[in-house]
């Protein structure tokens, strides 16, 4: 069934808002817009093009997240679905985790992903169940828990890595036992098995 203009408009705008302002051709085409709609309104303005197959609504003001969420969409794959997460030192910020102000995004992204990345963002590629990150608007990020245990066994430095691990405690990001389980076997985290034990 062929949607009036104004119920298109309705339903794509609805799908932006929950992405920063961003969309995608396909969904443009869910919504009830084709290419020609999307070069009308391009010329008009009410519409930016972003990238191959990315649009976004030039009146929804830029989310603070806005760069989080471009990569996201950057990452879709034929299915027009996301596979990126973002990930370790990005997500300590996302956290609220860390005073770091690193230079570079960093995703993880699942073994099979084959695009190449874009300037300033670093891949990580592994294989994330679904409790291992979280929605957030216009992207997923991964867990306090994956995100501590990611940064542990890479190379952030551990006294960044420590104020995490005290810092998502302290909160209630992450248990104590949650923590101490997740560590087990790990032999690269064995320094903090001294803060768990201390820790109230």
């Amino acid at each position: 069934m062929q949607r009036s203009s104004r119920e298109a408009a309705r339903l794509l705008r609805s799908m932006a808002q929950d992405q920063g302002g961003y969309f995608t051709a396909k969904q443009a085409r869910s919504a009830g817009y084709g290419y020609p709609h999307l070069d009308y309104h391009i010329s008009t303005g009410a519409f930016e093009r972003i990238d191959h197959g990315l649009y976004r609504l030039t009146d929804v003001p830029i989310a603070d997240d806005d760069d989080l969420i471009r990569l996201s969409l950057w990452s879709r794959n034929r299915n027009d679905e996301p596979q990126a997460v973002i990930s370790h030192e990005s997500a300590l910020i996302v956290h609220e985790l860390t005073e770091l102000l690193p230079d570079q995004i960093h995703l993880t992204v699942p073994p099979g992903f084959r695009k190449v990345q874009p300037q300033g963002c670093v891949l990580h590629k592994a294989i994330l169940t679904h409790a291992d990150s979280e929605e957030r608007i216009g992207y997923r990020v991964t867990t306090p828990l994956r995100t501590i245990l990611d940064v542990a066994v890479g190379s952030t430095s551990g006294e960044q890595v420590e104020k995490a691990v005290i810092e998502a405690l302290n909160r209630g990001l992450v248990r104590k036992r949650q923590l101490a389980g997740a560590m087990r076997g790990v032999t690269t985290l064995g320094r903090f098995k001294e803060i768990l034990s201390t820790h109230c």
